[in-house]
């Protein structure tokens, strides 16, 4: 009931301060004045009058001024309407309400400031039938009207003490209520004046009160006051029961609405700016997501907590960080694929010269996408050495497929939160990696590159390749569970491409998750090719000339890979291809042109002397000492073995930072050699009496394998016979006790590398002969190749 605004509100909030009147019948029925049928009309803005209640008015507008003074010149009587919008400074006709009521005017007070007080009291209702005047205030023909009689009196009477027990209730719920008022309330006798005093005091709005007023029936005014009442007492009930922490019976959406509004107060009573912005933002941005429920409940929750925090909490940011997550992920949103095989393959050509291998399987991949619709993404992983186009092939890879392209460095990361996150309740938490890249890319089936996957670490802060193996695995990674979005999330639709150097390094369990696919180096003359197509091009454009009117042949491109460059990629041809770029540019800022074709000369001119030649390979070599093949993560290699005998008791020593494989298969060949010195043709004395060393140069550099063995038993042999190794010829296999010689890996790596520096010659094992076949016929013209079963037929091929 506004708490009865006589008694609680402080002046300066008072619209007006009902007054009992000293005679309870003093009104309407009592006033034997005659009633004019024209009045002057005066507007109130907050107010509805009812019969027979008094209250102050301070009259302010100057139309009111002049129809109060007049008035209480003549008869006192006046027309009291209310406005139908109180927001309306200088009301028309059309601003009013038709039916007020009429007030007689008991005092009016001059005040100090110029304004005037008036003390009205209700007297009949009236209805305005016509405007007469308007200036200099309004006058109104009206019709009084008359209240129908009660047809129950006991219920009527009943309905009385209704509304007084309520109004009771009500003052007793309010603490800030004086006790007097519960009796000036029970003193008032008459129910009419009761509905209208009551009425008077409702703190409902003023379109409720002038419905009231407008009931033409006193007994359906009463009934309308006691629904109105209820509502007020539930009201006043829920807001004692929330000081004292109490359940309530009331409609769960009045209460929420209630808390909230004022839990709002006192956030705003405590200072700073309420989040309600950010939040309606939130909710805004969250009708749009295609969630699952899951992540819709949590989002909820989340939304709610936020509502209840000030901004200025510490968990605040922590919860908005989450949520601004979660609607920041691309949940359910994917990149068209492209399904045109042509357009795809045409654009693998051209920004890659061969690797046919990877181009067929992404090629593959995408006619199965095309025919079934929807597939996992296949976890592929490029292994070769360094600077072969590993990663750029991943860029590739995604303009041929029209999706996003990511790139995840794995190399030297220790720690598991970076690809599985770390808990939110951390402070400076974050989501892993790989949700932080969906998010950047607002694709959840970009083309993502994981980058060195064979050099993450392992320590005591966790094991990152562990966490790998759910991300990795088809079966598991379309619910990847992130610990600081503490949800599941489908990434079974991303194409993940790692690249590795070495793949013995990679954990077992996760090695088994990936699909390998092996790059090996290039040879020479698909380095020409991609010299021409590519690394030209870009160097030219880098340093300015490629308005510029000049070209290297495949000849001068030859030497600069063969004489300068000794690797299975192309990084640093495209390093040797920039020096000569920038001694060009040097040559036509000074003199304004330059050669249309660079001749051989004229890049020994700019690199300087060739760094390596073949002369090393060709000379004619000692008895004991035979060139073997070699794998590394860089690529092919070409390596000695020195064999040197002296006088001795037949010991073995083994020199050039070898691995514990490779001593075994010094040990394995030397043990061969003194069981089938005969057969051989070595004197088997000479074993008692000779120490043997064995010593492969390059000695700061760790070698291990068994690739080696044929060629370790072949500079034995040698040693021993005092037989030269055939000039130009190369060897690489396994050996065992038994004779026969075993395949090994790399076979590519090491052709090539056997191609750069010359060799003519190479025997391998018969079961490699299959990754001969393997390689362009172009790249290994000029080669002869021997495969063997044992050990005796490298020694015939082998020795001179």
């Amino acid at each position: 009931m506004n708490d009865l605004k006589f008694l609680m509100k402080p002046d300066d909030e008072m619209e007006f301060m009902p007054i009992i009147p000293l005679n309870e019948s003093d009104s309407e029925t009592s006033d034997d004045a005659v009633i004019p049928n024209e009045l002057p009309i005066l507007a109130l803005r907050n107010t509805v009058l009812f019969p027979g209640v008094v209250i102050p008015i301070t009259v302010g507008r100057d139309k009111s001024i002049k129809a109060v003074g007049d008035a209480y010149k003549a008869d006192k009587l006046i027309g009291v309407v209310a406005q139908k919008d109180s927001a309306v400074e200088d009301p028309v006709v059309a601003d009013l309400e038709d039916i007020g009521t009429i007030a007689k005017i008991i005092k009016q007070i001059k005040m100090p400031d110029g304004g005037t007080t008036i003390i009205i009291q209700g007297r009949r209702r009236f209805k305005i039938d016509s405007i007469t005047s308007e200036e200099p205030y309004f006058k109104a023909q009206i019709k009084l009207l008359e209240d129908e009689p009660v047809q129950d009196e006991e219920r009527f009477k009943a309905m009385a003490g209704s509304i007084k027990d309520l109004a009771g209730q009500i003052i007793a719920l309010s603490p800030n209520m004086p006790s007097e008022a519960a009796v000036i309330l029970k003193n008032i006798e008459n129910p009419s004046f009761l509905i209208h005093f009551v009425s008077s005091n409702l703190s409902s709005d003023l379109v409720e009160k002038q419905n009231l007023l407008e009931i033409n029936h006193i007994s359906h005014r009463a009934e309308r006051l006691l629904q109105l009442l209820q509502k007020e007492l539930q009201y006043a009930e829920l807001k004692n029961q929330v000081t004292n922490k109490t359940r309530t019976e009331l409609d769960k959406q009045q209460k929420e609405y209630f808390l909230q509004q004022q839990l709002k107060s006192i956030k705003e009573e405590l200072g700073g700016d309420s989040n309600d912005r950010e939040v309606k933002e939130m909710q805004k941005k969250a009708e749009t997501k295609k969630w699952s429920d899951a992540a819709r409940e949590m989002f909820k929750k989340g939304v709610e907590k936020l509502e209840r925090m000030h901004p200025s909490t510490p968990d605040y940011s922590v919860v908005y960080n989450h949520l601004d997550l979660l609607l920041d992920l691309p949940w359910g949103d994917y990149t068209e694929d492209n399904y045109d095989l042509k357009r795809a393959k045409k654009v693998l050509d051209e920004d890659h010269y061969g690797m046919n291998k990877i181009k067929e399987r992404i090629l593959e991949y995408l006619a199965v996408l095309k025919l079934k619709g929807d597939l996992k993404s296949p976890i592929l992983c490029f292994v070769g050495p360094p600077g072969i186009g590993k990663t750029s092939l991943g860029k590739s890879i995604a303009n041929a497929l029209k999706r996003k392209y990511v790139r995840l460095s794995l190399g030297g990361l220790h720690d598991e939160s970076e690809i599985r996150g770390h808990r939110k309740t951390y402070i400076g938490a974050m989501p892993g990696r790989i949700l932080q890249s969906l998010r950047k890319v607002k694709s959840s089936n970009p083309v993502m590159i994981l980058d060195e996957i064979d050099k993450v670490g392992n320590d005591f802060r966790g094991d990152p390749s562990s966490a790998l193996l759910e991300v990795l695995d088809p079966e598991q990674n379309n619910n990847f569970y992130d610990n600081y979005l503490e949800l599941e999330y489908d990434l079974s639709k991303v194409l993940f491409i790692a690249t590795a150097n070495d793949i013995n390094t990679i954990q077992p369990a996760l090695r088994d998750r990936l699909e390998i696919i092996d790059l090996s180096g290039y040879a020479v003359e698909e380095k020409i090719q991609i010299a021409k197509r590519h690394l030209v091009p870009k160097q030219k454009e880098m340093h300015g000339l490629d308005k510029i009117n000049f070209k290297l042949s495949d000849k001068v491109l030859q030497k600069v890979i063969e004489d300068y460059t000794r690797e299975s990629g192309v990084r640093e041809l495209d390093r040797m291809l920039a020096s000569v770029m920038r001694a060009e540019a040097k040559e036509y800022a000074m003199k304004g042109k330059i050669k249309s074709n660079l001749a051989e000369k004229d890049i020994e001119k700019i690199l300087g002397k060739p760094k390596y030649n073949n002369d090393l390979y060709k000379t004619a070599n000692m008895p004991g000492v035979a060139v073997g093949l070699a794998w590394t993560y860089v690529g092919g290699d070409i390596l000695f073995i020195e064999t040197s005998l002296s006088e001795g008791k037949g010991e073995l020593r083994l020199t050039g930072n070898l691995g514990n494989v490779m001593k075994e298969s010094a040990s394995t060949a030397l043990t061969y050699l003194q069981v089938n010195a005969k057969k051989v043709g070595i004197d088997s004395t000479l074993f008692d009496k000779r120490n043997i060393h064995i010593h492969v140069p390059e000695g700061a550099v760790p070698k291990d394998g068994p690739s080696a063995g044929i060629t370790m038993m072949t500079a034995l042999c040698s040693a021993f016979t005092g037989k030269k190794v055939k000039p130009y010829l190369a060897m690489t296999g396994e050996i065992t006790l038994r004779g026969q010689v075993l395949p090994v890996g790399g076979i590519k790596e090491k052709v090539l590398a056997a191609k750069r520096a010359g060799i003519k010659e190479i025997i391998l094992c018969q079961q490699n002969e299959k990754d001969i076949d393997e390689i362009n016929a172009e790249y290994i013209k000029g080669m002869k190749f021997h495969f063997v079963k044992t050990m005796q037929q490298v020694l015939e091929l082998a020795l001179v």
